[in-house]
């Protein structure tokens, strides 16, 4: 039976998403785990159990349209589909995606010795870890795949910035940011459609061109198509990635412990990016719909409802993980849902953590003595997609980059697509 009414429910999530509150919105999921799934009083159910969301993601009753999936369907990204349509657009980018991503450390590792070098000093310095290195080495490696030039990456990436605030609760943004969202939709679609007809005339080895010429046993994508999951891949390649490794270098700063036994040890690198993923995962929480009445934890969630499932409250469940509020950079036994789960876990998974594993244990080698400017750091605005906006630090000297930079013992297995 639930106790928690749904008015104290709202109001604790209500907490959860206030901008006040974005350096430690954990306080407030931990008190919405007294009831694992319990309704708001907007009727927007509330996940925060991490059994029940991981039940939660792989129920086909739980639709990933959050939008609306029992009425007229309108065309939509992958991460919003359902099979058979999501299963078959997924195919279509994961047998091109892949192949491309593999094989890819040795590079990411020189992107991030270039970004590094560009501050090396023998002298104290400041980095701002977001604009300096967390959001450049995503960016660029989403773009080379994708087969976006690079004189367009700011182009692209500050669309990506604005559109990003759409994935919070509508209630949490201003008529302004609504208008804004609405415009940059409007200019992401021009400039897709003027990448993709670029790519028509001139193909090249990309994965958009890839996309463009399939035409494997489920035939190839449309134009809509293509340009939504192309949308879909440039945003979610790098928006997720860099948070990751802000809140990665966030977390090892606050815990110098764990940060010198990365700079003695990296093959720690692994093992840690999990723990980073469950301890202040970049993705907060996700949304869903039901399409028919679901019976879970004493309760029923009935058709047609709107359900946030709340990632970050399930990283920290004391039913799951011992000592869930403390980081543990080795800790076994690590199901986190960092990148969700069932038939939508994150195709980019494995390229995010071999982004963040290998700028992570290049900042722990190369800065010596390395300090916050600001904690808390100045953070995004957005609640979904949780990171520092800034990253300023400190230090006494940034050494030259090791040759070559040692890969975490594993790391050829972190390149998975599912879960």
């Amino acid at each position: 039976m639930t106790t928690t009414t749904p008015h104290a429910a709202g109001e604790l999530f209500a907490q959860a998403l206030r901008y006040d509150n974005r350096p430690d919105p954990y306080p407030y999921y931990a008190q919405l785990r007294s009831e694992p799934v319990v309704c708001a009083q907007d009727g927007t159910w509330l996940v925060s159990g991490h059994r029940e969301i991981s039940l939660l993601l792989r129920d086909p009753r739980l639709s990933a349209d959050r939008l609306n999936p029992l009425q007229q369907p309108v065309r939509k990204s992958l991460l919003m589909e359902d099979p058979p349509r999501h299963d078959q657009l997924r195919h279509l980018v994961v047998q091109h995606f892949v192949p491309r991503i593999m094989g890819m450390r040795e590079h990411i590792d020189e992107l991030v010795t270039g970004l590094l070098d560009a501050h090396t000093s023998e002298r104290p310095g400041q980095l701002d870890v977001v604009a300096d290195l967390a959001y450049p080495l995503p960016v660029t490696v989403i773009c080379e795949l994708l087969g976006v030039p690079r004189e367009d990456e700011s182009v692209f990436g500050g669309l990506a910035r604005r559109l990003t605030r759409g994935l919070d609760p509508v209630n949490t943004q201003t008529e302004d940011e609504l208008r804004e969202l609405q415009q940059a939709r409007a200019e992401l679609v021009d400039y897709l459609e003027g990448l993709i007809a670029r790519h028509g005339a001139t193909p090249t080895d990309d994965l958009l061109s890839a996309l463009m010429r399939d035409q494997g046993p489920e035939g190839s994508m449309d134009p809509v198509d293509l340009r939504v999951t192309l949308g879909l891949l440039m945003i979610a390649g790098h928006e997720t990635t860099v948070n990751l490794i802000a809140n990665g270098t966030l977390t090892l700063l606050r815990h110098p412990d764990a940060l010198t036994r990365l700079r003695t040890d990296p093959d720690l690198a692994t093992p840690m990016v999990e723990e980073v993923l469950r301890y202040d995962p970049p993705v907060q929480m996700s949304g869903r719909s039901t399409v028919a009445d679901i019976d879970i934890a004493g309760v029923t969630i009935p058709k047609g409802a709107r359900v946030r499932l709340l990632l970050a409250a399930g990283n920290r469940d004391p039913h799951r993980f011992s000592e869930p509020d403390r980081f543990v950079p080795d800790r076994r036994d690590n199901a986190h849902l960092g990148f969700g789960g069932g038939i939508h876990y994150c195709i980019g998974a494995g390229l995010a953590r071999a982004e963040a594993q290998i700028a992570l244990t290049a900042l722990a080698c190369r800065l010596r003595s390395p300090r916050l400017v600001a904690d808390p750091p100045p953070y995004r605005e957005n609640a979904v997609l949780r990171g520092p906006e800034h990253l300023l630090i400190t230090f006494d000297r940034l050494s030259p980059a090791p040759v070559p930079t040692p890969v975490p013992t594993g790391s050829t297995a972190t390149f998975g697509t599912s879960g």
